[in-house]
């Protein structure tokens, strides 16, 4: 069955931060020059804001430059930060670090806890309003080229299609959409971005990039123990002071809090399970007793990208363009990214419309060459060209090593220092052998305060139609067993933070096999990141599937 195609000037993949606020700038441009430039954007998740996880604290300044009339607008930021606090945790205790100690790039006066999905489902009103269109429910899950190898747009998964590869009574191909320039902006680990960076090689003279994992609980508490713009983190226990973890604690309106743990994906103990360390954090004698009393109502689960300015690739290639967090932009020591992401949306924008327009019925420039040349002038730019040094300084002497060189270099040098570190090993190198290295013994979780992954799960509103080809796929399916269990005891069965991976075995212990629960995926990208031998590839499952995620 062929496909039917639609004609855009601008594809977007991804209704993200990015992706929304570059159709939003696209469309003003539009408006005030008179000028028609057509804009579509792509969602997966079954309506925006379904996918995203973030934090969030939201550093506003990208938005203020958007719409600078966003209060009178609506947007949903209701919780402006008025009480930070930051600690160092040992197993038993708690050391409070005046804010004013820390790095100017940490404080957060002047920003808001958001639910980023609300946010997006905001922009996302915003941009329609101002003539984008945009279609959740729809996975991008194949780049289209022209003959001379250009980018020309995107096409959408077939719906339908049943795990043996047949078609069911219900299959659907898929639709084109073609675009002079197409931008992707998938968030962290995209499929089609990974794509995108093999074949126009786009990541060399880059850093390997590096990850996190973030693990997110909504929390309803004791209105006692509940004040609105409150803002904690932790640095310290459960990690040893040689893996990169730390939490967050924030409070929005309504006795509501966010509680997040994210652990560096470059740890080196396949034992580690980054959700059963967020459950141990929770059971600290600092954080415990504000959960005491108070519901969790939500959970879910996101890579995120920790690399800096070194790791990012190649921004443009022929026929579109990456932005926000499928390029990488997150602030490390701000722990923010939404602001950078919504700015380079903004950026790549303005580089399309110019070519766009530029070029009126004819053939528009191959390459957005103004867009890389728009970052390396922006505040984005010089925001991580100061944070630079601070995440790799951690992979070269600890936390308190790290600690130590943050105050130096962010606060005293103000991040000018002469020198920048670099990333030496992509994280899925980092692992040593399970026989070398110390279990660790996670207690059993009490139902009220820690919890299992698959009642976490359930609390995501996680759904895959069960009859589709598995989207976590393998290159080789001897290695799991063969390589994997062998030598890192299978990992996969602790880095998922959903139980999509176990490893099945006989009544007598015999056998052992790779069950893979494709249907419990909340699209965290910790599997196609963190595998040793980077066997396992994850695409794009039916459009629609997924989380879908309420007020996070």
């Amino acid at each position: 069955m062929e496909r039917e195609f639609m004609e855009y000037d601008v594809v977007i993949v991804g209704a993200g931060p990015a992706g929304l606020a570059a159709a939003i700038r696209l469309r003003q441009l539009s408006a005030e020059s008179g000028k028609e430039v057509t804009v579509c954007v792509l969602e997966k998740g079954s309506e925006v804001g379904a996918h995203i996880l973030s934090g969030a604290v939201l550093e506003p300044r990208a938005l203020n430059e958007l719409i600078p009339d966003w209060q009178e607008k609506g947007a949903p930021l209701n919780a402006p930060v008025d009480e930070e606090k930051f600690f160092l945790l040992s197993e038993k205790g708690a050391t409070s670090v005046p804010v004013w100690m820390l790095p100017p790039q940490m404080h957060n006066h002047g920003n808001y806890v958001v639910s980023l999905g609300n946010v997006c489902r905001w922009l996302a009103e915003q941009a329609e309003a101002l003539g984008a269109e945009i279609y959740p429910g729809f996975a991008a899950s194949e780049v289209l080229y022209h003959e001379d190898g250009r980018v020309k747009g995107v096409a959408t998964g077939d719906m339908g299609v049943a795990k043996d590869g047949s078609h069911k009574d219900s299959y659907q191909p898929g639709m084109e959409l073609h675009g002079r320039y197409t931008l992707f902006g998938e968030g962290c680990r995209g499929s089609l971005t990974r794509q995108l960076e093999s074949k126009f090689g786009l990541r060399e003279g880059a850093d390997p990039q590096t990850y996190g994992i973030g693990i997110k609980e909504l929390w309803q508490l004791d209105p006692a123990k509940h004040k609105t713009g409150t803002v904690i983190h932790t640095a310290g226990w459960p990690m040893n002071t040689t893996t990169w973890g730390g939490s967050f604690i924030y409070h929005l309106e309504d006795n509501q809090a966010y509680i997040g743990y994210v652990v560096g994906l470059d740890y080196d103990n396949p034992h580690l399970s980054p959700f059963h360390e967020m459950q141990r954090f929770k059971t600290h004698p600092a954080i415990r007793p504000m959960l005491e009393g108070g519901k969790r109502i939500a959970y879910g689960a996101r890579a995120l990208n920790e690399g800096g300015l070194q790791s990012l690739p190649k921004l443009v290639f022929p026929g579109g363009a990456l932005i926000g967090c499928a390029a990488g932009f997150l602030n490390v020591p701000k722990i923010k990214g939404s602001h950078n992401a919504m700015k380079t949306g903004m950026l790549a924008a303005e580089a399309a419309f110019e070519a766009v327009i530029g070029a009126g019925e004819g053939e528009a420039p191959a390459e957005l060459a103004a867009f890389p040349r728009k970052f390396e002038s922006s505040w984005v730019y010089e925001e991580l060209h100061k944070a630079r040094n601070f995440r790799p300084a951690f992979s070269k002497w600890g936390l308190y090593g790290a600690m130590l060189y943050g105050g130096l270099d962010l606060k005293l040098l103000g991040g000018k220092a002469p020198w920048t570190f670099h990333h030496k090993h992509a994280d899925h190198e980092t692992l040593k052998p399970a026989a070398e290295m110390p279990r660790i013994d996670y207690p059993k979780p009490d139902g009220e305060i820690t919890f299992d992954r698959l009642s976490s799960v359930f609390i995501s509103n996680t759904n895959h139609e069960e009859d589709q080809p598995v989207h976590l796929t393998l290159k080789d399916p001897a290695i799991p067993v063969a390589h994997n269990l062998k030598l890192y005891d299978e990992p996969a069965q602790r880095y998922c933070p959903a139980g999509v991976y176990e490893i099945v075995r006989d009544d007598d212990g015999a056998n052992p096999r790779l069950q893979i629960n494709a249907q419990n995926c909340v699209h965290c990208k910790t599997c196609d990141i963190k595998d040793p031998t980077q066997n396992i590839v994850w695409v794009t499952p039916e459009g629609g599937g997924g989380p879908n995620y309420p007020n996070m």
